[in-house]
């Protein structure tokens, strides 16, 4: 088998039922299994899927999250490609094709995402990769055609393909090989940034992360946790400050968690004054949270710096985003 595209599924009935077809149907090749892992759903997931003989399941015991969920199934295939695809995708022809030729021709480069498009907007790019995922110096997330929450619409200015910080969760081809030596997810972080934690490893170990726009799905969005969430707010703080800690030099990492605290503690504030309380108290416990899980991280920030050929990657800005979309305007 050279490549598993594996859905991670929890109670998500619905989006199956919706966007596998369309994985089904743009996802025929020779060499290529379609997998649903099934994170211990109570709903009616399992007996949807089973009734779809082009798809293999997976089944595990439990709720292990995004990454333990995905560290177990990859353990169970044995592709040379594995393709990690939210339940919440719609697929394009020639989808994966063209991520497997680039995989191909390309023997430098570890990982890969599409462009991905809103489902609901198909003119429009998706917070979860846009056109590539990107880290500024501060630590911040931002993508390619996606500058905190104002998306862009795609006009074919970010159809090259070029290197990129991290891939997104939302669908991205790993070689398999590269996924369990560097040690794929991080199950402590549950769900949320543990695939930009992961490509951070990448790309200081001189792997390429690459954003192949000739390759297109639609994303949902927020299918588990919606935008708001208080949990996904937590998750979100919490482990972009674990992955700081566990990846950064340690002077450079005070130096950005002495800027970071007050910045997080202004959006924690914006939050209470537009009245959402939990989402105040999720960053507060997120904070709380990191610093009693950093001593577990200590050796794991060791391995990581003593593992890195690449200190600072390149692919990390050099400015902060945050400034420059609340200071100076800039949205692209």
């Amino acid at each position: 088998m050279s490549c598993s595209v594996i859905i991670l599924n929890w109670n998500g009935e619905a989006m199956l039922r919706r966007f596998l077809p369309s994985v089904i149907a743009h996802t025929q090749s020779d060499g290529v299994e379609i997998v649903v892992a099934d994170n211990g759903s109570t709903d009616g997931s399992l007996a949807y899927v089973r009734t779809l003989p082009e798809v293999r399941i997976i089944t595990l015991e439990q709720n292990y999250g995004f990454a333990e969920g995905y560290n177990r199934a990859i353990a169970q295939v044995e592709s040379e490609y594995v393709v990690l695809l939210n339940s919440d995708v719609e697929v394009t022809h020639g989808w994966l094709d063209t991520l497997l030729d680039y995989a191909r021709t390309h023997a430098d480069v570890a990982a890969i995402q599409p462009k991905v498009l809103s489902w609901h907007d198909k003119n429009r790019f998706e917070h979860a990769g846009a056109a590539g995922g990107m880290l500024d110096c501060l630590g911040y997330p931002y993508c390619r055609g996606r500058l905190l929450t104002h998306l862009e619409e795609d006009k074919g200015q970010y159809d090259t393909p070029v290197p990129i910080f991290w891939a997104s969760g939302a669908c991205m081809l790993i070689r398999r090989n590269v996924y369990i030596k560097e040690g794929g997810l991080d199950a402590e972080f549950f769900a949320h940034q543990e695939e930009i934690d992961l490509c951070w490893r990448l790309n200081s170990r001189g792997h390429k992360v690459m954003a192949v726009p000739q390759s297109v799905v639609f994303h949902v969005g927020g299918g588990t946790l919606e935008y708001e969430s208080p949990r996904k707010t937590f998750l979100n703080f919490r482990n972009n400050l674990l992955m700081l800690y566990k990846n950064l030099p340690t002077a450079k990492w005070l130096l950005v968690m002495l800027i970071r605290m007050p910045l997080d503690y202004v959006a924690a504030l914006q939050m209470l004054l537009n009245g959402k309380w939990l989402n105040f108290k999720a960053v507060c416990q997120a904070r709380c949270a990191f610093w009693q899980l950093r001593t577990k991280y200590k050796n794991t920030k060791k391995d990581n710096l003593r593992k890195s050929r690449i200190a600072y990657p390149a692919t990390i800005c050099r400015r902060s985003i945050i400034f420059d979309y609340y200071l100076f305007g800039k949205r692209k």
